[in-house]
């Protein structure tokens, strides 16, 4: 009779049993068949376990060349960042039909690649954290050391289950190695268990981890106290812990160890890895561990794929310069220029027609049919008449777009910032002029930037200032779809038709039904999230085929 292995055993027992997915640990492994690998051969020295600790953090992410084709894990910038493809702020070139576009138009059904994808992913990073910690005791390292490592798988390992609870909700809580027979029989642990289990890790995990400041240059990339409180903080938020995440957020706030940083652009770019205002990010390293995003979003006149394409509705939502909503009524509006006297992170977050990139011209215009970008249905280009500004680093030298070395935040200062503040608002605390100038205004008033400080305190106009602000600040970095998810208004925001970029007098203008857009905007698609289903993904259809219980 021939034995079906469940996806769940193979990712968390057979790639668990690497525990390093570095190509170190496998040139290691590779000296004996994988059959006879003595187990406690491994674990003799501080270097090999940090090589499996290295497989850890790299969860599901190959260390080869032209990796992340597909949503490889959460921290990744598949997994991450395209994720937004599924909210009001980004449309998948590749159309309706895409992955990312079928989480939110209502199509979302058990069968969808992508849910498997992040699924399997998930689920590898747990296994190799499992294994980790089942076995680096034996490892002959400090106390210190060991309890560093340990709290950084715990770390690791909370945070795959802080996604799967804010998604799938009830989600199989494993923390073994299991065998065949437990795979294939595994049931799901609800939410409530999940999320007290990811609260009681990441405190634990806190307690042991070093400080942001205390993590030396060459050690850049390894958790810190405040990655796990941000985390917690976020869980905090998602869980209505408002009073509980306000003092999560305090406490990253109080140790200063973090900034807003000057330079908004640099962070998106490889130019400013070291900032103190990323947290916790990806890292990258050209040649050697890198990633294809650059081949993903670049523009198509730059030889890029140009997957990313954001929508009108998030252009729209940044305000004019001084402070005052967008309007294409306005006088202030420049068709030619969309960016000028706006919000000047619009220039920085999103490519826009007849914008300088590089050595050449972003050109979209529908009726331009010389260019590569031409805003069409056919062509390998924007399906919005915009793209990626956000981590489209103009400077790349490399000349594989495949080969690159851009680390990919996580978590920012910026984003503690306006949790914090949030935290507050919903707990129901006092808001003051101080609370908003040390968390929102220190946000919009970094230079570069230079947004009218915010002065309101009326909680219902402050918490749509704030969302607002989240927004265009996190704009393209992962974090939307969760926000509308946890605010429960997914089911209003992605219902409807949605728009690109506005091109008065247009001769191939992209019409909805026939009917042209009051400001000549392109048509670009129709959602229909649906109330009370997409709120929570479904198990995927191949792991429920071998595991009904998983139903």
């Amino acid at each position: 009779m021939k034995t079906t292995f469940s996806p769940l055993y193979k990712y968390l027992l057979l790639i668990g049993l690497c525990g390093a997915g570095s190509m170190s640990c496998q040139k290691e492994l590779n000296k004996s068949p994988l059959n006879n690998y003595s187990n406690d051969a491994f674990w003799t020295s501080e270097q090999n376990a940090m090589l499996a600790l290295t497989g850890v953090y790299r969860g599901n992410i190959q260390m080869q060349k032209a990796a992340e084709f597909s949503a490889t894990d959460w921290w990744s910038y598949n997994g991450l960042l395209f994720i937004e493809l599924a909210t009001d702020n980004a449309y998948d070139r590749r159309g309706d039909n895409a992955g990312t576009t079928r989480l939110a138009n209502g199509t979302m059904t058990a069968d969808l690649g992508i849910l498997g994808d992040y699924w399997n992913a998930s689920y590898i990073r747990i296994g190799r954290c499992n294994y980790f910690l089942e076995n680096v005791g034996k490892t002959p390292v400090s106390a210190a050391k060991l309890a560093r490592m340990t709290a950084e798988a715990r770390f690791l390992r909370a945070c795959t289950y802080f996604y799967m609870s804010q998604y799938w909700k009830d989600v199989p809580l494993v923390t073994k190695t299991l065998s065949l027979q437990e795979a294939n029989t595994v049931t799901k642990t609800p939410k409530a268990q999940v999320v007290d289990f990811v609260i009681s890790e990441l405190n634990a995990a806190i307690a042991d981890l070093p400080q942001y400041k205390d993590i030396p240059a060459s050690e850049r990339g390894r958790a810190s106290k405040q990655a796990a409180m941000a985390f917690l903080g976020r869980l905090q938020l998602a869980e209505k812990k408002y009073a509980d995440a306000a003092a999560t957020y305090k406490k990253i706030v109080d140790f200063n160890d973090n900034n807003i940083d000057a330079n908004f652009q640099s962070l998106f770019n490889g130019t400013n890895e070291s900032s103190k205002e990323i947290i916790f990010a990806t890292q990258y390293l050209q040649d050697l561990a890198p990633n294809a995003m650059l081949q993903h979003i670049y523009p198509a006149t730059a030889g890029g794929w140009h997957l990313y394409c954001p929508l009108g509705s998030l252009v729209e939502s940044y305000d004019f310069k001084d402070g005052t909503p967008f309007s294409y009524t306005d006088p202030r509006y420049n068709p030619n220029d969309i960016s000028s006297n706006r919000d000047p992170r619009l220039k920085y977050t999103v490519l826009y027609n007849n914008q300088p990139f590089k050595t050449i011209r972003y050109v979209t215009h529908p009726d331009s049919t010389k260019s590569p970008d031409q805003l069409t249905t056919t062509k390998q280009a924007t399906r919005t008449g915009f793209g990626m500004g956000k981590f489209s680093y103009e400077g790349f030298a490399g000349g594989d777009l495949q080969n690159s070395g851009i680390d990919l935040p996580v978590i920012r200062y910026a984003e503690v910032l306006l949790s914090y503040l949030e935290a507050k608002l919903e707990a129901g605390d006092a808001i003051d002029q101080g609370l908003l100038d040390a968390t929102i205004n220190k946000i919009r008033t970094r230079p570069g930037v230079n947004m009218p400080p915010i002065t309101v305190t009326d909680i219902p106009t402050l918490r749509t200032i704030l969302r607002k602000e989240r927004r265009n600040e996190l704009a393209l970095e992962g974090i939307r779809y969760w926000d509308l998810l946890r605010w429960g208004n997914a089911a209003q925001v992605l219902k409807g038709d949605f728009y690109g970029a506005a091109f008065s007098g247009a001769v191939n203008l992209r019409k909805n039904n026939g009917a042209i857009d009051p400001y000549s905007r392109w048509y670009v698609t129709t959602k229909a999230f649906r109330a009370g289903t997409d709120e929570k993904w479904p198990v995927p259809q191949r792991e429920t085929n071998i595991n009904p219980n998983l139903k």
